[in-house]
């Protein structure tokens, strides 16, 4: 037999709220996910970036609310772009997030990509802080 066939990989990335998008200039975590998606070709993985995911609503900045505010904050706050949903058929599927703190914005994107009938395989993200660990500059050794 020839080389096994690779299964094709979809990275969808967390949305950025708007206001955030256009202060920016940019959307930050889309952009990961599609370099990470042009480096997975690259070595020869077929990939793909879909934005499918959206804000229904407004949400508060998260920094500084605990994990419980954050998950309260972000509940039913993410949805499918309109008749995506038929773009996201027989490939495993990526969330792709810039920082995970409490893990709430992963948990609402699922399952928004549930709503559609999508599994989510996992989650890449760029960074992320463990809740027990402090940050370096604030160790006494410093």
């Amino acid at each position: 037999m020839g080389e096994e066939q690779k299964r094709p990989l979809t990275l969808v990335p967390v949305p950025s709220a708007r206001l955030a998008v256009a202060g920016r200039g940019h959307d930050p975590v889309r952009r990961v996910a599609l370099a990470a998606a042009r480096e997975l070709r690259r070595e020869g993985l077929p990939a793909r970036v879909l934005t499918v995911l959206r804000q229904r609503r407004t949400v508060a900045d998260q920094a500084g609310l605990t994990a419980r505010e954050r998950a309260v904050n972000l509940s039913g706050a993410l949805e499918l772009v309109p008749g995506s949903a038929k773009l996201l058929t027989g490939e495993e599927t990526l969330l792709v997030d810039d920082v995970m703190t409490t893990g709430s914005s992963l948990a609402e994107a699922a399952r928004a990509l549930g709503e559609g009938a999508r599994t989510v395989s996992a989650a890449a993200v760029v960074a992320f802080r463990r809740k027990a660990e402090k940050p370096p500059w604030e160790t006494a050794d410093n």
